[in-house]
């Protein structure tokens, strides 16, 4: 009986750490908003970081795994192994031993103005006036143009400022376009915004662990697929 029960003990270990092996566990900040996470409790169910961790997990064949986490966790979580992969990222944004996807996802940062307020044809003519920034973020986009003359308004969130935005207490803030889109599409009554100024353009990658269960080479094959049949555009699209 002993050895049978270590036999039994050491198929349901085995088992486990073939479950283990077979998932894709994806980093989401805990401060991401919609369009990108929304969370109930600390469980993600919805938004272009679920969506495309789907994909990714679909497209090499893993379960996939999300973990909420703050920000400024999300390195250490990353180097140690503890997880796979973050998207919707860029290098500047993280420091340490990381290695990246090729980059595939579109993003574009954009300054919004109340449409009380005057509207910014450049950079320039938001010079010394408060923009809506988010704690914790750098700006490079705004603090090399503008230099001393950027005056950040930081708040925990970007549906902080957006609050702020509404209520005429900002007159400007810096966000993604995708965000703005989505805030339009789901019809926020508060929303009244001159045009977006567009202040730079360009493509998300994925962080990827140098200790966990899968290669940037295995992510990249599965990233130039998700791009070739048009799932990437599609998760986005949803969201516009």
């Amino acid at each position: 009986m002993p050895v049978l029960r270590r036999i039994a003990v050491s198929c349901a270990l085995l088992a486990a750490l073939c479950a283990h092996a077979g998932e894709l566990v994806i980093l989401v900040p805990t401060a991401t908003e919609m369009p990108m996470a929304r969370f109930e409790g600390f469980k993600l169910v919805d938004g272009v970081h679920r969506d495309l961790g789907l994909a990714l997990a679909g497209a090499i064949g893993r379960q996939p795994r999300f973990i909420a986490i703050p920000r400024k966790r999300i390195v250490e979580t990353l180097q140690s192994g503890k997880a796979d992969v973050l998207c919707n990222s860029i290098p500047e944004w993280l420091t340490g031993q990381l290695s990246w996807t090729q980059p595939f996802l579109p993003m574009t940062e954009v300054v919004i103005t109340n449409r009380a307020a005057a509207r910014p044809r450049a950079l320039s003519d938001i010079r010394g006036q408060p923009i809506g920034t988010i704690l914790g973020y750098t700006y490079p986009e705004l603090e090399g143009p503008l230099g001393k003359g950027f005056v950040r308004e930081d708040s925990t969130s970007t549906e902080a400022n957006m609050r702020k935005l509404a209520a005429g207490r900002l007159r400007h803030m810096v966000t993604l376009k995708s965000f703005v889109d989505y805030r339009l599409k789901v019809g926020d009554p508060a929303l009244v915004l001159h045009p977006p100024l567009a202040v730079r353009s360009y493509m998300g990658q994925c962080a990827v662990s140098p200790k966990g269960r899968v290669t940037v080479r295995e992510l990249d094959r599965a990233v130039a697929k998700l791009v070739r049949d048009g799932t990437v555009a599609a998760i986005f699209a949803r969201y516009q």
